[in-house]
Parts: C-alpha cells; sequence; structure tokens
C-alpha cells in the first residue's frame, strides 16, 4: 500500500521562498539527455539557481526522462521537477511534478482529464505532486497552439487576475503564467503585479526572460520565482543566464 504524499520538495521551496525570490532552471531532456541534463544543471546550480525543471518538449518519453532525471539528482542537490507535457513523460527517477492544469486551455484533457489518468501512475511512481495552476499569456509560442489556449491578453490585468484567483480558490497551491517558450518578451510586469496582489499564494513566471533587466521588473511586479530554459539551452550557462540568477539572488535573505 502507497504511503501518505510526500511534501519535501514543496516545504524545500516554500523554506526557500521565505528567504525571498527563487530561480528554477527548465532542461529539455530530448535536447539536453541524461549527461548533459546533468552537466547544464551542475553549471546551473552552481550559478546559483534553487531548482531543476525537467520537460519542454512533446513526445518525451518515461525513458529519456527517467535517464535525465537520474544523471541531474547525481550531479545536483536541489530538487529534480518534472515540468510535464503530459502522463508519458512521467519517471519515478525525479523528486516531484508540476501536477499542473492548464486552465485556459479548451482541452478539457488538459484542464483536468489528463490529471485523473495521470494521478494513480504518480502515486505508483512515488512522485511528490505540486499543484498548480498553469495560465498562458499571449502570444503562447508552442505552448498556446499545442494546447489550444486562449491566450491571456497582455495590456489587461482581470482576466489573468481572474483565472488566478480561481486556482487558489480550487485549492492550487502556486500560480505559473507563461509567455510561452521562446517568446519575444516576458508576461508584461503590470500582469504579474496584479496576480500577485490579488492572491496569497505564490506566483511562477516564465517564457520569454532573456536579461537582468527583464528579471529585474518581473521581480520589481512581485514574481516569487523565475523560470529561464531557452536562454541556457541556446547559450549555455552563460553571462546572461547568470545574470538573471545574480538578479533573483540579490533580493534574498542571507
Amino acid at each position: 500500500m502507497t504511503g501518505p504524499i510526500s511534501h519535501r520538495v514543496e516545504s524545500y521551496l516554500r523554506e526557500q521562498l521565505g528567504r525571498g525570490p527563487i530561480h528554477f532552471t527548465l532542461i529539455d531532456p530530448e535536447k539536453s539527455p541524461g549527461p548533459l541534463a546533468a552537466a547544464v544543471a551542475s553549471e546551473a546550480v552552481a550559478a546559483g539557481s534553487h531548482a531543476i525543471l525537467l520537460g519542454g518538449s512533446t513526445g518525451i518519453t518515461p525513458e529519456g526522462m527517467g535517464a535525465a532525471a537520474a544523471a541531474v539528482k547525481a550531479a545536483v542537490r536541489v530538487p529534480v521537477v518534472i515540468f510535464p507535457e503530459g502522463p508519458g513523460s512521467l519517471a519515478g527517477e525525479a523528486d516531484a511534478v508540476l501536477f499542473m492544469s492548464l486552465l485556459n486551455s479548451r482541452r478539457l484533457d488538459l484542464v483536468v482529464r489528463a490529471h485523473a489518468h495521470a494521478a494513480p501512475l504518480v502515486r505508483r511512481l512515488g512522485l511528490e505532486p505540486i499543484p498548480l495552476g498553469y495560465l498562458v499569456v499571449a502570444p503562447g509560442m508552442r505552448v498556446g497552439e499545442v494546447g489550444q489556449v486562449d491566450v491571456l491578453p497582455r495590456n489587461d490585468p482581470a482576466p489573468a487576475v481572474g483565472y488566478a484567483l480561481a486556482a487558489e480558490y480550487l485549492g492550487m497551491r502556486f500560480v505559473y503564467l507563461e509567455a510561452g517558450s521562446g517568446a519575444p518578451a516576458p508576461v508584461p510586469a503590470p500582469i504579474v503585479g496584479a496576480v500577485r496582489e490579488a492572491l496569497s499564494i505564490p506566483v511562477i513566471v516564465g517564457g520569454g526572460i532573456r536579461s537582468a533587466a527583464d528579471a529585474a521588473s518581473l521581480l520589481d511586479a512581485g514574481a516569487h520565482a523565475l523560470v529561464t530554459g531557452t536562454i541556457a539551452e541556446k547559450e549555455g550557462i552563460g553571462p546572461a543566464f547568470r545574470e538573471i540568477v545574480r538578479e533573483v539572488n540579490r533580493r534574498r535573505a542571507g
């Protein structure tokens, strides 16, 4: 019989958030498999990133995810969390999974039905589920297309606030505002600020973050956590990545 759900990763994240904003590095196991994922993660954590997300592509296999998670866990001491594209990308080698509902999708499977299919597997694999409301803001990029999303507008915070509050009221413990991988610009700071003001749960922001100035704008608006993936994928753990992480850590208590 499976035991109670662990909350070790969520406890770690909340402990870190108690000191200030945090940074997630997103690594795609399809593009950075196994040892390469471990090398990227090791450099990212050495630069000051607080957790590793694994995901990004469609069609990631459990074997590919498992190999990447095992390699990364052997290389770093921070949590390794799956950023799932569906039940087929789950693997027990990771510590946790973002159990996320794409709330502004027109596809019911991405709002809840895939979750019903995946939940027994998450339990069987011993993954810690982290309930999260996932909201895609224009332009949305590939995730907006694949997810058949009614993207949230960039010039009106009200729809984002409504969805985010619904996520909190439904019991989700984090909200993720996503502009889309490779977006030309991040989620607008006024959207982040309005959502942060409305919620009592942490706000994660990802997509289009390419510079310390982008990071500063989002953090000033109230983002609790930033996610960067494309910049590390294209440039490695280089100066721009390091400056983003430095901007996050500059705002943290000792």
